[in-house]
């Protein structure tokens, strides 16, 4: 298909003859792409800001609806 398929940092076998990717070749990108964001989503949850950051905005959500719900009593439109 092209006369001079594109050079890629890949190994030899990703691309075909015809400078197409294989199906094997995109498999493995899109697991190691999948493992490097559970790993990194993993390190993210572990760290302390992450979960000082994850317990403030969840006291602010709880604050949040408590007011509403305030307002909405104070409306009459208690539910």
């Amino acid at each position: 298909m092209f006369d001079n398929p594109p050079e890629s940092p890949l190994p030899a076998g990703y691309y075909t003859d015809d400078g197409v990717p294989t199906f094997d070749a995109v498999r493995e990108r899109i697991e190691q792409r999948s493992a490097t964001a559970d790993g990194q989503e993993a390190l993210d949850t572990e760290l302390p800001a992450e979960r000082s950051a994850r317990e403030e905005r969840e006291a602010l959500d709880k604050a949040g609806a408590d007011r509403l719900a305030q307002i909405r009593k104070s409306m009459g439109l208690d539910r």
